[in-house]
């Protein structure tokens, strides 16, 4: 489940959209406020900027985690913020790889997502992406944000996250909400997600004509 590169200004620039909206499915989980974060579930995708900020390659900093390396982990994040004026996030993404854990991924698929949720949510979910795979079987499905998603190329194109007692949909933008604004009455609406009970009734003309729209507007956009 690998997230390509986009290939142009244009992807990039909806990556970016892509990116707000989840963080808002994250949020909507977490209980947190809304954020915006990119994935960093690739430790190593820290280190450009740790050798950017801090002057020195990797390999330095590799030496210096050798030298520390009988530590604990407390104690290893407190030298490098200490000595080296590291941030509480490139020292842990350092120590953690260097620990040998390369990823903060949880998840490698919908099994894994679905794994700590009760049989409700887990039969709804499954619903939902087998209702949207099953008339569009080119979206491919991948764990981005440690969140279900459809993927079209390097354009997504639906997510999703559990709540306690609801779960958030998302086709990423707020065009396709605006334009379905009918058929959400009753649906708590933010501005790129609506919410559905963790039971829901799979709505499936909802959620093919809420993929159909993102596909026209994804379609209108490359044009």
């Amino acid at each position: 489940m690998k997230t390509a590169e986009p290939s142009s200004a244009h992807a990039a620039a909806h990556q970016t959209t892509a990116l707000v909206a989840a963080a808002s499915l994250r949020a909507a989980a977490t209980g947190s406020s809304y954020y915006l974060a990119l994935d960093k579930s690739d430790r190593s995708s820290y280190f450009p900027k740790i050798e950017a900020k801090y002057g020195q390659p990797m390999g330095y900093w590799f030496g210096v985690m050798k030298e520390i390396a009988d530590r604990k982990y407390p104690e290893q994040i407190a030298f490098l913020k200490e000595e080296h004026g590291f941030s509480q996030a490139h020292a842990n993404a350092l120590v953690m790889y260097s620990r040998g854990s390369k990823s903060s991924k949880r998840f490698d698929n919908l099994s894994g997502f679905l794994e700590k949720h009760d049989a409700v949510k887990q039969k709804t979910v499954r619903k939902v992406f087998k209702v949207i795979q099953a008339k569009y079987p080119k979206l491919e499905m991948v764990i981005a944000w440690n969140q279900p998603m459809l993927k079209l190329g390097n354009e997504y194109i639906f997510g999703l996250s559990i709540s306690k007692n609801h779960l958030t949909l998302a086709p990423f933008r707020s065009e396709v909400l605006d334009e379905m604004s009918k058929e959400l009455e009753g649906y708590k609406r933010n501005k790129k997600t609506f919410i559905v009970p963790a039971d829901w009734k799979v709505d499936e003309k909802l959620l093919h004509k809420l993929i159909r729209l993102t596909l026209k507007q994804v379609k209108e956009n490359k044009a």
